[in-house]
């Protein structure tokens, strides 16, 4: 009898809410097992090995400062990072004061309600202290849920186009005169070419890589559009992101495709890059420093410029990418923690070896006016890259937070991998001609999401 009774509680439960449960239980199991380290000082998570360097450079000097809260700094990678998380915050595992984490990471963070949210609510402390006019406006926003802010933003991440000036000035092209996109495919057509006779185009002017759906969000933000508007309500099928998507499905595909298919992040993407295969791609302040680091010998042959602009006097940025620091409610050093954040996130000192070492460029305003950031880079051709990316700051687009992130830009990308396969057979890349069908496949992940999203009692209204 007692089986039965929770057999049928058991079939009343959503997946998604089973999937917790069992989470929770194989999480204590493993935990309770475990040999429990001690957890003296202030502790915090890192999933990127450069943040945690350049943390553990900090311990010694705040050890001498915090004799009795010695700071532990532990890189978790990867998914592993999100599981510990997650397992921690809902069934009460042991979880680290901070624990820093990126975008992708944070959804399902605010996937209940506001009380049960696993980082404390740092709106206030913000507020009294001024940090919210001191600090880059749009990057709160994904760590932004229902209005109240969890996490300290850790960058702008402004996206500038990054682009092959040897091949460009050769060809005799002026950047200078391009404003928007079409004046950029215009101008560097010439460009476009099948340099073996083989029949198979050998040169881009532009690439991203197609499997990667941050791409397509890049696109969309810079136009105007989005997956959600600030309520957290999806927005998948506006007129805006159709408009968009029919002109991304001409560019990627068609008679007149422009955009080849990199995948700049493997060995292979960045050779093909070295050799030439795009005259350009879209890039945020990190991957500038991560494309110096992974193609040394290129050192003098790119140049950054803002992006082109959907239309004249449109916004030339974009944003790709986000990490935040995050205080746990399970903390038992919540002030120190709030000290330790500020310093690592906000302090000059922190912000000038951040940007050394990647070219991430710090959210508080007040760092904005140090000289590092006017410095010539020599890997691009003599640039200020520093003072360029911060140049485009302010206008770097919002990205309203949501547990249904992930779904939404999986579900945006694949009805673009749909749009592309309409324009090959139908023998077009004109957007005016794919714009129906586009707005008929975002309208299906519209639905989708919307379904999705009502099987949540906390999140459950969304309209399709």
């Amino acid at each position: 009898m007692v089986c039965h009774f929770f057999a049928e509680i058991v079939r009343s439960l959503s997946p998604g809410i089973c999937f917790v449960l069992g989470l929770g239980v194989v999480s204590a199991t493993i935990v309770a097992l475990l040999p429990v380290a001690p957890h003296d000082g202030l502790q915090i998570w890192v999933g990127d090995g450069n943040h945690a360097m350049l943390y553990r450079a900090l311990a010694p000097e705040w050890n001498r400062r915090h004799p009795d809260l010695p700071l532990r700094v532990s890189l978790i990678v990867g998914p592993a990072l999100q599981s510990r998380m997650l397992s921690g915050f809902y069934s009460g595992t042991p979880v680290a004061d901070l624990i820093e984490v990126e975008r992708g990471q944070i959804g399902q963070v605010f996937a209940g309600p506001l009380e049960d949210i696993g980082f404390a609510d740092l709106s206030d402390r913000l507020a009294q202290e001024g940090l919210l006019a001191k600090i880059n406006t749009s990057s709160f926003s994904p760590w932004t849920s229902r209005g109240h802010i969890f996490g300290l933003p850790h960058d702008v991440h402004p996206v500038m186009l990054i682009y092959r000036a040897d091949l460009v000035e050769a060809a005799g092209i002026d950047v200078g005169q391009i404003e928007t996109w079409a004046d950029y495919f215009r101008l560097m057509r010439p460009l476009l070419k099948d340099l073996d006779g083989d029949g198979y185009i050998d040169r881009y002017p532009l690439t991203v890589s197609l499997t990667n759906p941050f791409f397509s969000e890049i696109f969309l933000l810079q136009g105007g559009g989005g997956y959600f508007d600030p309520a957290g309500h999806p927005t998948l099928n506006s007129a805006t992101n159709v408009r968009i998507l029919a002109q991304l499905g001409g560019w990627y595909a068609g008679p007149d495709r422009m955009i080849g298919d990199v995948n700049m992040y493997t060995g292979s993407g960045l050779r093909q890059l070295g050799e030439g295969y795009a005259i350009a791609l879209p890039g945020a302040d990190w991957y500038l420093g991560s494309l110096s680091v992974s193609l040394p010998k290129m050192a003098g042959k790119f140049k950054i410029m803002p992006l082109p602009a959907w239309a004249k006097g449109g916004r030339r940025t974009s944003v790709n990418g986000g990490t935040m620091l995050g205080i746990t409610k399970a903390s038992k050093h919540p002030e120190a923690a709030w000290e330790l954040a500020k310093y690592l996130y906000f302090s000059p000192v922190m912000a000038r070896r951040l940007f050394e070492l990647t070219h991430i460029v710090s959210p508080m305003k007040t760092n904005w006016s140090q000289t590092y950031y006017d410095q010539p880079d020599p890997y691009y051709s003599g640039q200020p890259v520093g003072r360029m990316c911060l140049q485009q700051a302010p206008d770097v687009p919002t990205r309203p937070a949501s547990p249904y992130f992930s779904s939404a830009i999986q579900l945006v990308n694949s009805a673009l991998n749909q749009l592309m396969q309409v324009a090959d057979r139908s023998a077009t890349s004109d957007p005016a001609k794919l714009e129906p069908d586009a707005r008929r496949l975002l309208d299906q992940a519209q639905r989708d999401l919307v379904a999705q999203m009502n099987r949540n009692v906390f999140l459950a209204g969304a309209k399709p």
